[in-house]
């Protein structure tokens, strides 16, 4: 799949509204703009951007170099300077210090299991000075178990088609996101199919506590719904605002 058509293939799973959403969170939580935040799981860099001309001094890291390519693409097209790491947020070692790391699209819960959960805390909690914070948000257990099983999403335009569907995954609170996708090419003057299987997992939000401050977490605060809600039972997503002492 060509960068071009990837960006079209992302974009179209994803509502640009909730990047305005994640901003506004960040701006609820990051006291000032000088602060160096480090956004793991950065993808196309469409947050990273947004973050950046709102002012804030971000670095986006990612494992996949396509993604990664797609995100300066964007930075450029949008003019903004953007320093991108090529990086797994399993080990942070090596890309010194930031004063906040955020961690959003429930990108941790692409983590294989509790263990690797615990790592990337752990990476996170080693980088970050005294006081520093890290923001994340998961999908809730209600979101896994109650919302995501059966749910089936489809969409189409001239350039793409999708189709979404989920199922219960393997393990408990899990899920397994198949994805579909028919992009038009010009030259071809036909249809190309692509397909993917996303497969996600997240916990009971005591063992998410447990596990931040096994990893050096004192302080930790999870909302809903971007902070702007308390959390209830029917919560789909958690958002954490966790720092060091």
């Amino acid at each position: 799949m060509s960068y071009q058509t990837f960006a079209q293939v992302y974009d179209a799973i994803m509502d640009d509204s909730l990047y305005e959403k994640w901003l506004s969170f960040v701006k609820q939580q990051v006291a000032t703009k000088d602060q160096k935040i480090l956004e793991l799981a950065c993808g196309t860099g469409a947050l990273a951007v947004t973050l950046k001309q709102a002012g804030f001094d971000v670095t986006g890291l990612d494992l996949s170099e396509n993604m990664l390519t797609l995100a300066n693409e964007r930075a450029i097209n949008a003019g903004v300077k953007l320093p991108l790491i090529e990086g797994d947020m399993l080990d942070l070692s090596e890309i010194g210090t930031y004063d906040v790391v955020t961690c959003f699209s429930d990108s941790i819960c692409y983590m294989p299991d509790e263990a690797a959960v615990g790592k990337v805390f752990n990476e996170v909690a080693n980088l970050l000075p005294a006081e520093g914070q890290f923001l994340f948000d998961v999908h809730s257990v209600y979101q896994m178990d109650e919302v995501f099983p059966g749910y089936m999403y489809n969409d189409a335009s001239q350039e793409i088609s999708f189709l979404w569907q989920s199922y219960e995954g393997e393990v408990p609170h899990s899920i397994e996101h198949d994805l579909t996708f028919f992009v038009y090419d010009e030259e071809l003057d036909s249809y190309e199919r692509f397909d993917e299987c996303h497969k996600e997992r997240t916990y009971p939000l005591e063992q998410y506590l447990q596990l931040l401050k096994q990893a050096g977490f004192s302080q930790v605060k999870v909302s809903g719904e971007f902070g702007t809600q308390e959390v209830t039972d029917q919560t789909t997503r958690w958002f954490f605002t966790c720092s060091k002492k």
